[in-house]
C-alpha cells in the first residue's frame, strides 16, 4: 500500500540529545537508545470513517518522535499498518450499502490527505492487513504447533485462539489484573463469552469463515486474521523482535498492544516484543473522550475545508503534553492561530535576537518525553523580543522559521 508524500525535514547545525520517552511497561521515562537505524512501529486505522483530533494527535506524536530522532542523528525505519479487515469496517459498509474494500480505500485515501496536510512524516512501509494474510496465517501457525494456539471445537466455525498464559511474563506492557484485563477485553474488541474458549482471556487469531464476510484461505479453514495478529505480523517482518518504539493511543495498550506483543514473543521465544512502549492520551470534546462510537468527533478533513491552517492544528494539539487525556476547544484554536500568525510576524522581520538559546531549549525540551508546552513557551518566548525589540542577526528570523519546520513541523 502507497503512503503519503513525504516533507522535506531542514538539517540543523549539529545533533540534539537523546530522546526520553515514558515507557508504559516500565511506568517511568527511560532513554531511547536505538543503534543508528532507529525503528517504530505505530498502530494505524482501521478505516470505516474520518480522522477526528484523537487519530491526529497520536500521529502527530509519533511524527514528534521521529523528527527528534532525526536531529539526534539517526535514521529512521517507520512502519504502520491499516486495519482493512475487520468488523467495524463490515458494519458501516453495511449500513451504508457500500462495499466494505471500497468504503476502506475511500477512507484510508481522506486519513493520507489529512496526514499529508498536517506534514507528519509517512511510514516507509504502509502495510494494509490484507496484504499480509500469508504472514499471519504463517505466525499463526507457528503459534498452533507450539501448543500457544488451538482450534475451538466449533464444526461450524472453527476459530483459533492464542492461549492468554503462553507466556509467563503475559501483562508486563499494561501492568493490569486479571479482573481489569476482563473488562477491558470486552470493551474493546474481545470475545470473553465466546462458547468453547479455554479461557475467556483467549485472543482471536483466525476468524473462521462466517456468511457475508471475506475470506482467505489456511491450513486450518478458510477465514481472515483477527486484529492482534495483523500487527504482530507486520512488525515482526519489516522490524524483527526488539525493534526501538511501539506506538499508539493509550486505548490500545490492552488489549491490542499486550497481545501483539505476547505473539510475537510466543512465537520467536523473545522476552519483549519492543524495547519502548509509548502511548498518547485521548483528546476530548463537549466533555467526552472523541470517538466514532460516540459520534463527538472533530474531524481533520472539516477543518480543512472551514480553511483552518493545518499549522494551527499541530499548535493546538502541541498546546498540551501527549500523554495527557486532554480536550479541544474553538478557544484552543483560536489561541494556536494568534499563536501561529505571531510566529509567522516574527519569522518575516529583518533581523532578531540570536537563535543559538531558543535551539538549545527547543532540542532540550522535546528530547525531554517530548514536552511541547515548554517548547511551545520558549518560542513564543523569542518570538515576544523579536517583535518588541527587534534584534542584530539578519539570519534569526529565518532560522526560527528552520527550527520550528524541522522540530515542530509547523511551516512558518
Amino acid at each position: 500500500m502507497r503512503s503519503w508524500p513525504a516533507v522535506d525535514v531542514p538539517a540543523l547545525p549539529g545533533n540534539g540529545p537523546q530522546l526520553r520517552l515514558y515507557d508504559s511497561a516500565d511506568r517511568q521515562v527511560r532513554p531511547v537508545s536505538p543503534g543508528p537505524l532507529a525503528t517504530m512501529y505505530v498502530c494505524g486505522i482501521t478505516p470505516y470513517d474520518a480522522t477526528h483530533l484523537g487519530h491526529a494527535a497520536t500521529y502527530l506524536t509519533f511524527d514528534l518522535v521521529y523528527r527528534v530522532l532525526l536531529d539526534s542523528g539517526h535514521d529512521v525505519r517507520y512502519v504502520q499498518n491499516v486495519t482493512d479487515v475487520d468488523d467495524p469496517l463490515f458494519e458501516r459498509a453495511a449500513r451504508d450499502g457500500i462495499d466494505w474494500r471500497a468504503l476502506g480505500d475511500r477512507e484510508t485515501q481522506l486519513f493520507r490527505d489529512d496526514m499529508a496536510a498536517l506534514r507528519v512524516l509517512p511510514p516507509h512501509d504502509y502495510v494494509a492487513a490484507t496484504e499480509t494474510i500469508d504472514e499471519v496465517v504463517g505466525l499463526t501457525e507457528k503459534l498452533l504447533a507450539a501448543g500457544a494456539a488451538y482450534v475451538v471445537d466449533d464444526p461450524q466455525h472453527p476459530d483459533v485462539y492464542y492461549r492468554v498464559g503462553a507466556t509467563d511474563w503475559f501483562g508486563y506492557e499494561s501492568g493490569l489484573d486479571r479482573a481489569q484485563m476482563m473488562e477491558l477485553f470486552a470493551e474493546r474488541g474481545g470475545d470473553p463469552d465466546r462458547p468453547g474458549k479455554a479461557d475467556p482471556l483467549d485472543a482471536l487469531l483466525w476468524r473462521a469463515v462466517r456468511p457475508g464476510e471475506p475470506s482467505w484461505d489456511s491450513p486450518f479453514g478458510p477465514g481472515r486474521p483477527g486484529w492482534h495478529v495483523e500487527c504482530s505480523a507486520i512488525a515482526l517482518n519489516r522490524l524483527g523482535v526488539g525493534f526501538d518504539i511501539q506506538g499508539g493511543g493509550v486505548d490500545l495498550v490492552f488489549p491490542h498492544h499486550e497481545f501483539s506483543a505476547a505473539h510475537a514473543e510466543c512465537a520467536t521465544s523473545s522476552r519483549r516484543f519492543a524495547r519502548h512502549y509509548t502511548h498518547a492520551g485521548m483528546i476530548g470534546w463537549q466533555g467526552h473522550k472523541m470517538s466514532k462510537s460516540r459520534g463527538n468527533l472533530v474531524l481533520v478533513s472539516q477543518l480543512r475545508a472551514q480553511g483552518v491552517d493545518p499549522g494551527a492544528i499541530r499548535l493546538g494539539l502541541f498546546a498540551g503534553h501527549y500523554r495527557d487525556d486532554r480536550s479541544w476547544s474553538d478557544e484552543l484554536l483560536e489561541q494556536a492561530l494568534i499563536q501561529l500568525d505571531r510566529w509567522r510576524a516574527a519569522a518575516a522581520l529583518p533581523a532578531g535576537p540570536d537563535i543559538a538559546d531558543l535551539l538549545a531549549r527547543l532540542r532540550r525540551y522535546l528530547a525531554d518525553d517530548l514536552n511541547t508546552p515548554m517548547a511551545l513557551a520558549a518560542v513564543d518566548g523569542w518570538v515576544t523580543d523579536a517583535l518588541d525589540y527587534g534584534g542584530p542577526d539578519p539570519g534569526a528570523p529565518g532560522m526560527l522559521a528552520t527550527c520550528v519546520d524541522a522540530l515542530l513541523g509547523v511551516r512558518l
